[in-house]
């Protein structure tokens, strides 16, 4: 399983240069639902709502959703092993979330400060490529 978080799903959508290898898509992906409200924030605040809509609601249901409730993002009020942003540790959480029920989860992550703090603690991470 691989929980991506919303920096693939951008460079996804905005055609950056870094992209995710096409066979990722095909794989069980997973992401908090904040990966949602994160897309469509960042898409209307560049004022590409409209024209990446349709792309986005594809790239979106393609995904499990975890959802954003106490059980979820408990391990969000406790100290992680390194400082975290706020978004960030609703993703760690998350994660967590899935490793505390015995679930095999990669990390899909292009954001550095998200990809340390997995690998701080013990998440592994989805190969990317460059």
């Amino acid at each position: 399983m691989i929980y991506v978080d919303t920096s693939v799903v951008l460079a996804h959508l905005l055609a950056e240069d870094r992209q995710p290898p096409e066979t990722m898509w095909s794989e069980t992906l997973i992401s908090s639902r904040l990966l949602e409200y994160e897309v469509w924030v960042r898409l209307h605040a560049r004022g590409l709502g409209r024209s990446h809509g349709d792309l986005a609601r594809e790239v979106l249901g393609r995904f499990a959703y975890l959802e954003l409730a106490p059980l979820v993002l408990a391990p969000a009020t406790e100290s992680f092993a390194v400082p975290v942003r706020t978004l960030d540790a609703l993703h760690l959480a998350s994660i967590e979330f899935l490793r505390a029920r015995s679930q095999a989860v990669l990390l899909a992550t292009y954001d550095e400060r998200l990809g340390r703090g997995a690998q701080r603690l013990g998440i592994p991470a989805y190969a990317l490529g460059d």
